[in-house]
């Protein structure tokens, strides 16, 4: 006789139809073909579940571990900044977006010098894309002037972060984050002074707020509040335009609009490799487009 795996009394009538194991008439539950044992079954829904993300990628074991991880980023470059003179930090200026780069004498700016003539004219040279600090694009969503303005943007990134990420995946998520923070840094470079400088995180949770709104009506579900939520910050950019990048806020809003309907529009077989060349194509674009405009500028 041939002892069930879990009841070794009992005979087993069928083996599971994944591990082989044999199973008696309590343990077997039926499968599409032949039956299981508890174990596999257990298995198998995990594994679904983990697949089963209504726009491709895998669940996250912690979603709010990536936004935490970008907060504690955010954190560490504000304090170094911080405690190297603010805004006149030279890792604010390193770091910070700024189109043109510039030549700065006490409260005067001269453009088109480069670092040697600005050193030997006993001035400081501030880089910029035009002067190839192609970083700036992304690393400016990392540097906040004060703190408030870090405090707001990781407290949004904290609420709309772990959201995201339940549905999207991590990999997905991490994507729509900078590709947000680059279409934004793009608009900046098209749409604001070449002479300015642009700081914060506020294109990329922009970016998250557009995606959010489509998924929520992807789903069929109420966007009020959001809508609220969003127009609250949209009058806040329009009121403070004259210290507030409205350009970048735009521009990471377009950002994450388009990510996610990249991502709710690629559905079906194949669909990874379909949304990784889109996305892919998206962010080409996106450094096509600044690339040309830094040539402009020049």
């Amino acid at each position: 006789m041939v002892a069930c795996y879990r009841h070794p009394g009992v005979a087993a009538g069928v083996g599971c139809q994944r591990c082989g194991r044999p199973l008696c008439g309590q343990c077997m539950i039926e499968a599409p073909v032949g039956h299981q044992c508890t174990e596999c079954v257990a298995r198998g829904l995990a594994e679904t579940r983990q697949a089963s993300l209504p726009y491709g990628g895998r669940r996250s074991a912690d979603p709010a571990r990536t936004s935490l991880v970008l907060i504690a980023i955010n954190a560490l470059v504000w304090l170094g900044g911080f405690l190297t003179g603010g805004t006149r930090s030279p890792l604010f200026t390193a770091l910070s977006l700024s189109p043109r780069s510039l030549c700065v004498a006490g409260n005067s700016y001269y453009p088109g010098f480069d670092a040697a003539a600005c050193s030997a004219a006993g001035a400081t040279y501030l880089p910029g894309v035009t002067g190839g600090a192609w970083w700036q694009l992304l690393t400016n969503a990392f540097v906040h002037v004060d703190l408030m303005h870090i405090g707001f943007n990781m407290l949004a990134l904290w609420f709309l972060g772990p959201s995201l990420e339940r549905v999207l995946g991590r990999t997905r998520f991490l994507a729509l984050y900078f590709l947000s923070a680059l279409c934004g840094s793009v608009f900046v470079l098209f749409l604001s002074d070449p002479l300015s400088q642009t700081a914060g995180a506020s294109g990329a949770i922009f970016g998250l707020l557009g995606a959010l709104l489509v998924v929520v009506v992807r789903s069929r579900g109420d966007a009020r509040n959001l809508l609220m939520w969003l127009g609250l910050n949209v009058m806040i950019t329009i009121f403070g335009a004259s210290w507030i990048s409205w350009q970048g806020h735009l521009g990471g809003f377009v950002g994450g609009v388009i990510v996610a309907l990249v991502l709710v529009a690629l559905r079906g077989r194949g669909r990874e490799r379909l949304q990784l060349g889109a996305l892919g194509a998206f962010g080409v674009v996106l450094i096509v487009a600044a690339v040309i405009r830094a040539l402009l500028l020049t």
